[in-house]
């Protein structure tokens, strides 16, 4: 996916995430940065290293998320950090019921996010949320 379009899907996310009235709460400036602080920073680290505090709780190791590029020929394999962040064939995050941030990105629980946000397409909405973590993380990477 080219980071432009990640880009425009990321506004459009932010928008309807955090655009509706009944959202009184100050807004974060930087959408995938939040969505990284509040549901992969405890493991990840705030730097996405590895380096979070419950990293002493679990069984492997965590790869430094900023070195993801490197490791790959310069590329961000955006596709393949797709199918880790909805959890599909991750071993490592547990089962969809209980990994540390549980169902946050699964797309048949993309309703509940919706309540008291306006009419939005609930799937859509967990995609979008997915991309601005995938947009976030290829900003954190070392060139």
């Amino acid at each position: 996916m080219r980071r432009a379009h990640i880009g425009a899907v990321s506004v459009a996310a932010g928008m309807a995430l955090y655009g509706g009235a009944a959202c009184a709460q100050q807004r974060p400036n930087d959408l995938g940065k939040y969505e990284f602080e509040v549901n992969c920073a405890v493991c990840h680290g705030a730097d996405g290293k590895g380096n979070g505090l419950m990293t002493n709780l679990l069984r492997k190791s965590l790869p430094d998320l900023t070195l993801l590029a490197k490791k790959n020929q310069g590329v961000v394999p955006t596709d393949r950090l797709y199918e880790v962040i909805e959890g599909i064939g991750v071993p490592s995050h547990g089962s969809r019921e209980m990994p540390i941030w549980g169902r946050e990105y699964r797309l048949e629980d993309g309703e509940r996010y919706l309540e008291g946000r306006g009419s939005y397409d609930a799937q859509a909405l967990v995609r979008a949320r997915i991309l601005l973590l995938i947009d976030y993380i290829s900003r954190i990477q070392v060139r």
